[in-house]
C-alpha cells in the first residue's frame, strides 16, 4: 500500500503516533483523526472520552469543506417537566494561580456524541477498515499508557472527579493508590468494548442496545436525565462552516449554534480595526490592545453582538473600536490537527468536560459533565428543551489563503479557547512568527474580573497592564491558557507545550 506523507499535531505522543500510523498505512487525514480520537480516550483521559462530544472541520482535496457537529445534546426526552431539574454536585478545581468550579454526577451528563462522531467521519470520509483505525486505541487500552507529566498533572487536578465512583477508582486509583507520573494507566474494559465495536462495525449496541439500557437504568436510579429516547435519537449534524475574513485570509471555523467561532470572528473584526499588526510584539501597546479587546468582546458577548447580522455587528464594533483606540492611544478539551499527502486536512476538537465521574458499566467509558458547565448554559442549567444541541466554545479552524489551506488549528481550554486561538492567529498572521513560535509565545486571558497573564513578557509591558487591570501574573505557562495544536500542509507544525503537544511529520 502506498505510504502517505503528512503531518499531525495532537496533545499526546501516543495520540500523534496513532494518527501517523494511519497515514503510514496509506489512510487519509480522516482515518488519522478518527484513530487519534479513539486513542485520545485512553492517553488523554482527563481531557476527552468516547462519552464526550466534539467537532471536526474537514476539507477534502476536492475543496469541499464540512463541519461535523457531534457535540452533546440536552437530555430528558420523554420525561415530564418537573423531572428536568439538575441533580449534580460542585467540585472546585485548583489551577496554580486560579480556581474554577464544575458540577459533576449523573445529573451533569448530556447525551454523548464522540463515539458516534468518530464512526460517522470514518464511514463517510475514511478509507481504511474500521478495525485498522481502532487497533492503536485497543492496544493502548489493553497494554497501558505510561502517564507523562502533563497527563499526571491534569489527573491530579481532577482527582475529586476521577475517584467519585467505585468504577472510576478501579481505573484511576487501582489498589487504593491514585495514579501518578510514570504509572501505567490501563483500561481493559475499554479495550474489550473497542474490540466489540470493531466486530459490530457500528455503535448501535451503545446507543440503542444493551449498553444503552445499562446507562438508562443507572440514570433512573441516580437522578440522571439521559433516556433511551435520547440515546437512540442522537445524530451527527453536518454544517456549513462559518467564514471570517482577516488581513486577506479567510478563517473557516465552527458555526452557530456553537458560539466559539462567532466570538473568534468578532474578536478578529475588532482587532483588525485596531491595526494591531503595526505594533511591536510584546510591547505595552500590544498587550493593552489584547487585554482591552478581550474585555470588550466579553461585554459584547453579553449583549449577543456575535449573533447580529453583518451590518448591525459592524455598527457595534465601530463604536467599540473608537472607545478602545481612545484607551490605547490616548473549558477539559483536546485538539487534533492533520494534513495528509493527498490534499485533505482535518481539524478536530473534543472534550469530556471534566467528566461526570460515572463510568458506563462494562465499557470503561466515563460520560461527560456538559450539563454542569455554566459557560455552556448562559441562560441557566437545563434551560433548553431536551434534544437541543448544546452550544460550545470549541472552534476547530482552518486559515485559507485563497483556495489553499494555510493553517489547520484549534485548541482546548474551556473559556480560554477563543482567546488562545485569536492570540496564535495574531502571532502567526500579524507578527510573522512561525507556527511553533506562535503557539509557544506567552498569552493573556480576561476572566471577567482579572487579567490572567503568563510569564515571558517584558516588565514594562506588564506594568502597563497593571495600570489598567487587576493583573494576576503566573509563574509558569499552564494548561489553563489553552492548548493549541496546529499544522501547515507544507509540513510545519506546533504542539502546545501547555498540554503536552506532539508533532509527527511523515517524510514525503
Amino acid at each position: 500500500m502506498k505510504k502517505n506523507r503528512g503531518i499531525v499535531a495532537t496533545g499526546h505522543p501516543m495520540v500523534s503516533r496513532a494518527a501517523a500510523q494511519m497515514l503510514e498505512k496509506g489512510g487519509n487525514a480522516f482515518d488519522a483523526a478518527a484513530a487519534a480520537g479513539f486513542a485520545g480516550a485512553i492517553a488523554e483521559p482527563a481531557l476527552t472520552s468516547l462519552g464526550g462530544g466534539g467537532f471536526l472541520l474537514a476539507r477534502r482535496s476536492t475543496g469541499e469543506t464540512i463541519l461535523f457537529d457531534f457535540f452533546v445534546d440536552t437530555p430528558g426526552k420523554g420525561r415530564s417537566a418537573h423531572e428536568l431539574e439538575p441533580h449534580f454536585f460542585p467540585v472546585t478545581i485548583h489551577f496554580p494561580s486560579s480556581t474554577q468550579d464544575f458540577n459533576v454526577g449523573l445529573g451533569s451528563v448530556a447525551v454523548p456524541g464522540n463515539l458516534k462522531g468518530f464512526l460517522h467521519i470514518h464511514e463517510k470520509l475514511g478509507s481504511l477498515d474500521l478495525e485498522e483505525v481502532l487497533q492503536p486505541a485497543i492496544s493502548l487500552a489493553r497494554e497501558g499508557v505510561a502517564l507523562n507529566s502533563h497527563q499526571a498533572y491534569f489527573l491530579n487536578m481532577l482527582r475529586p472527579i476521577m475517584v467519585v465512583t467505585e468504577a472510576s477508582r478501579r481505573i484511576f486509583e487501582p489498589g487504593g493508590r491514585y495514579v501518578q507520573e510514570g504509572d501505567m494507566l490501563k483500561n481493559p474494559e475499554l479495550a474489550t468494548f473497542l474490540e466489540n465495536l470493531a466486530r459490530e462495525g457500528n455503535a448501535d449496541f451503545f446507543y440503542k442496545g444493551e449498553v444503552a439500557r445499562r446507562i438508562v437504568a443507572d440514570m433512573e436510579q441516580g437522578k440522571g436525565l439521559v433516556t433511551l429516547e435520547d440515546l437512540a435519537g442522537y445524530e451527527v449534524i453536518e454544517r456549513e462552516p462559518l467564514a471570517a475574513s482577516y488581513k486577506g485570509f479567510t478563517l473557516m471555523t465552527n458555526p452557530p449554534p456553537s458560539f466559539g467561532g462567532a466570538l473568534i470572528r468578532l474578536a478578529l473584526e475588532l482587532l483588525s480595526r485596531l491595526d494591531i499588526g503595526n505594533l511591536e510584539w510584546g510591547s505595552p501597546r500590544h498587550l493593552l490592545a489584547l487585554a482591552f479587546s478581550q474585555r470588550e468582546i466579553d461585554r459584547l458577548r453579553r449583549q449577543n453582538c456575535h449573533e447580529l447580522d453583518e451590518t448591525t455587528r459592524a455598527e457595534c464594533l465601530s463604536e467599540a473600536a473608537v472607545h478602545l483606540k481612545r484607551r490605547l492611544w490616548s473549558r477539559g478539551t483536546t485538539h487534533v490537527s492533520v494534513a495528509d499527502g493527498y490534499g485533505n486536512v482535518a481539524s478536530m476538537t473534543t472534550s469530556n468536560g471534566e467528566g461526570s465521574g460515572y463510568i458506563v458499566p462494562g465499557t470503561g467509558i466515563m460520560l461527560n459533565n456538559m450539563m454542569g458547565e455554566d459557560d455552556l448554559h448562559p441562560e441557566g442549567f437545563h434551560s433548553s428543551e431536551p434534544g437541543h444541541r448544546v452550544a460550545s466554545m470549541m472552534s476547530p479552524s482552518l486559515v485559507m489563503d485563497g483556495s489553499k489551506v494555510r493553517l489547520v488549528l484549534g485548541s482546548g481550554g474551556s473559556k480560554r479557547i477563543r482567546t488562545a486561538i485569536v492570540q496564535v492567529l495574531l502571532n502567526y498572521l500579524d507578527f510573522g512568527l512561525d507556527v511553533d513560535a506562535a503557539i509557544k509565545a506567552p498569552r493573556i486571558h480576561w476572566d471577567g474580573e482579572r487579567l490572567q497573564v503568563e510569564p515571558g513578557y517584558e516588565d514594562g509591558a506588564v506594568d502597563a497592564l497593571r495600570k489598567e487591570f487587576d493583573v494576576n501574573l503566573w509563574d509558569r505557562i499552564d494548561v489553563y491558557f489553552g492548548g493549541v495544536h496546529a499544522v501547515e500542509p507544507n509540513g510545519s507544525g506546533g504542539g502546545d507545550p501547555r498540554r503536552g503537544g506532539c508533532v509527527i511529520k511523515l517524510p514525503g
